[in-house]
């Protein structure tokens, strides 16, 4: 089977970024092809082999030698680590630029690589786009939902936009499949657009096993001196994902600011870029916390040793589609605090962490304290064969490759 992709964002520093690259590169280990439309501000990206991939350039601070680029940075629903360009901001002329060359491009991959099936990514504008090429050629279409797009599309109607919101009705009205990665986002899609209501199904977010992974071989001191962190701390608490305000990184911090005068040698390592990095690192300054680390974007391989050597891995957002960095970090043994909120109940169980309640500090910070002092302990082997178990994305491919045939043959009948 060959089954071309179409994302909004880069293949590193979103959800949907990994979630796109793992479903690629689970498919290719099962013995299929995978082609993968995305955008890219870089001339050095990420490669995976067996994968062909089709980048569209836009300009940031890098001028790409012998590449068109787009004359603006790649848009976003709210941030990106290596974008803070809205769709919201875009001119009229951008976004003319923007579904002229995208369907130019979209169009070209279907010529060239002649895909069975077409999966985009986002309920927005590329995937309605990607629904007018596919229906030029009749090749079958799905499309996930990943949450933020939704979040777009009432921001537009909010403002009286439609833009994005008549892209998406055409993807929607297209696709054989709507995927959704909770069950939180599959109520929230129906509500939002009723018309998808009879094509959703909710396939749980998978991670790749072969990168996140429990590691008795990584040592605490060795990955805090790779980080640059001098000073040997018995306990670590580690965020990874985008700085931006729902993720609720200050919620985070506030509870730092409790939980440390609980123990002065703990860390608190901070993974991930965004436009709030300068405000909330200004935060932790006036909270006079010393042990508050902002380390950056760290690719995969690096982010194992930090889930490995953490204590407890927090996702504090105030709204969370999915929360795939929770899978990661559990994969890797590390149990995780998270609020209560989007589809982090679906899978944050006491076995293997605890639920706080959105935009409590407090109780943020009370619960880090107990499992740091061992009033609440894990078995981290058990939480890591648990994620292997439900969360591989080898395990759940057989679902997208059924999905997949139906849409196949629908078309086929249709």
């Amino acid at each position: 089977m060959k089954v071309l992709f179409i994302n909004h964002f880069p293949l590193t520093g979103s959800g949907s970024g990994v979630y796109t690259a793992n479903l690629a590169k689970g498919l290719v280990r099962m013995g299929n092809e995978t082609m993968i439309v995305f955008p890219e501000n870089r001339a050095k990206y990420e490669q995976y082999e067996k994968i062909k991939l089709y980048p569209v350039f836009f300009k940031n601070e890098e001028v790409i030698e012998g590449v068109e680029q787009l004359g603006m940075n790649i848009p976003c629903f709210t941030t990106h680590p290596r974008s803070t360009f809205n769709f919201r901001d875009m001119k009229e002329e951008q976004r003319k630029e923007y579904d002229e060359r995208f369907f130019k491009v979209i169009s070209k991959a279907i010529a060239e690589f002649k895909p069975d099936v077409v999966h985009a990514q986002h309920i927005w504008t590329l995937a309605g786009i990607t629904a007018k090429c596919c229906k030029e050629k009749n090749i079958p279409m799905i499309v996930t939902c990943h949450g933020t797009d939704i979040m777009g599309i009432l921001d537009e109607r909010k403002r009286g936009d439609n833009w994005g919101n008549d892209w998406a009705r055409e993807a929607v009205e297209y696709a054989s499949s709507i995927v959704t990665i909770s069950k939180d986002s599959n109520e929230l899609l129906k509500s939002v657009l009723p018309v998808a209501k009879e094509k959703t199904k909710w396939i749980r977010n998978g991670v790749d096993m072969s990168v996140f992974s429990k590691d008795d071989n990584i040592k605490k001191a060795n990955v805090l001196e790779s980080l640059g962190i001098d000073k040997g701390y018995d306990k670590v608490v580690s965020f990874v994902g985008k700085l931006t305000d729902f993720k609720g990184v200050d919620v985070l911090i506030k509870a730092a600011s409790m939980y440390e005068k609980d123990n002065n040698n703990v860390v608190t390592i901070i993974a991930g870029d965004g436009e709030l990095r300068e405000k909330l690192k200004e935060q932790a300054k006036k909270l006079g916390l010393k042990n508050i680390k902002f380390v950056g974007n760290k690719p995969q391989e690096k982010l194992k040793e930090i889930y490995n050597i953490a204590d407890c891995s927090c996702v504090p957002s105030r709204r969370e589609p999915f929360g795939l960095v929770a899978i990661e970090a559990m994969a890797c043994g590390a149990p995780v605090v998270a609020t209560n909120e989007g589809g982090l109940p679906d899978f944050v169980t006491e076995d293997v962490g605890r639920l706080v309640d959105v935009e409590d500090a407090k109780g943020l910070a009370e619960t880090i304290t107990k499992i740091l002092k061992g009033e609440i302990t894990f078995n981290r082997t058990a939480i890591s064969e648990k994620m292997r178990r439900l969360y591989s994305q080898d395990a759940l491919m057989e679902e997208f490759i059924k999905l997949y045939n139906q849409a196949i043959k629908q078309r086929k009948i249709s």
